[in-house]
């Protein structure tokens, strides 16, 4: 199963008994002419529209009733809006669900696996990246990123509720775990610079977004935004309301449990496609354009990018607590099916996603 991302504007979406039938229109300023692609419907799992494109009403009819979902992002991947298949039928699930988000210690202990899981992968995005290079600096990173991982580790609940937006979370168990959890990052992104050996005009000098200001921080914007749907997805799948999270706070139109389960898969692969297109030249600084501040990446390499994430999603590795092989893809659907049989009281405790 796969994404259908729709990057061509005016791309109509049509019903062929099981397929899809997608006209793309004839583009002049590329001397290319219009062209239509099957595509069946079992093999797609949902659909990413981007910018301006229409789906009939059949098209949309038969896409529900296979289940696959369908996103629509601008032109440039600012989320718009996303229609899902009917609600799982697991409504006890999500019960399960609204009570632990309410239960301080619950709460706190899901957000810490969450913490840990992510940390521990960009821990090891640098050791990997520093095997041939050998920097003291990345050296330092990874060693400091332990140390934290440690720290978060012996976070014990003092009974205070979960992150309130607005208000203050010094001096709780809370505030601690937001504090690690941002030291960890920042330290991580502090050497991300140096895993960069492409085009030397790609730099990286820490994260911005909200507009992303540089090409990095726009690779990684923009794939944080297509990692966090197909998180949600998943999430959805399962039976989990996507929008009752534990580590980000919940609140209006914030999906929390999908930027929660997201964190444990930044590093492997959307860093990890980064590092790919930038240290093999493959997307350069050339292929992006600077408005009003807003850095965004040029049409054709958005479609390369997209490419390398798919190809990042179908990878196959040997699962970390199952042990057999599995797609990152499917690696994020068993991490939700593992938080709703802790949730549900199968097993003791969360287990996050850590690659070796």
């Amino acid at each position: 199963m796969a994404t259908l991302h729709v990057t061509e504007p005016y791309t109509l979406i049509k019903k062929d008994g099981d397929t899809l039938l997608v006209h793309i229109p004839a583009n002049e300023e590329l001397e290319r002419e219009s062209s239509k692609v099957r595509v069946p419907l079992i093999k797609v799992d949902e659909v990413v529209i981007l910018g301006d494109s229409t789906v009939t009403s059949p098209a949309l009819g038969a896409m529900l009733d296979q289940r696959i979902a369908i996103t629509f992002l601008t032109r440039y991947g600012t989320f718009r809006g996303r229609l899902v298949p009917s609600f799982s039928r697991n409504s006890l699930l999500r019960l399960a669900q609204f009570r632990a988000h309410e239960n301080p210690k619950q709460s706190l202990k899901f957000a810490k696996q969450f913490v840990i899981g992510k940390l521990s992968n960009l821990r090891t995005i640098l050791l990997r990246s520093n095997r041939k290079m050998d920097d003291s600096e990345v050296t330092r990173s990874a060693n400091s990123l332990d140390g934290v991982i440690q720290q978060v580790k012996k976070l014990e609940s003092d009974g205070s509720p979960p992150p309130d937006p607005g208000k203050p979370q010094s001096g709780t168990a809370w505030g601690s775990l937001q504090g690690l959890e941002g030291a960890g990052t920042g330290r991580y992104f502090a050497v991300f610079d140096r895993l960069l050996r492409g085009d030397p005009k790609m730099r990286f000098n820490g994260r911005n977004r909200r507009p992303p200001r540089d090409p990095v921080n726009a690779l990684l914007s923009y794939g944080y935004t297509l990692l966090m749907h197909q998180c949600a997805a998943a999430l959805q799948l399962v039976g989990f309301d996507p929008y009752i999270g534990y580590l980000h706070s919940s609140q209006y139109s914030k999906p929390s449990l999908a930027l929660d389960l997201m964190e444990e898969f930044r590093g492997p692969v959307i860093d990890s496609v980064v590092l790919t297109v930038v240290n093999n030249k493959i997307i350069t600084s050339a292929d992006f354009q600077t408005e009003m501040g807003s850095c965004r990446i040029e049409d054709d390499p958005r479609r390369t990018y997209l490419r390398k994430y798919e190809a990042r999603l179908n990878t196959e590795i040997k699962h970390p607590i199952f042990g057999y092989k599995a797609t990152y893809r499917r690696c994020i659907e068993l991490q939700a099916r593992l938080l709703a049989k802790t949730i549900n009281g199968e097993i003791d405790a969360y287990p996050p996603f850590k690659i070796r």
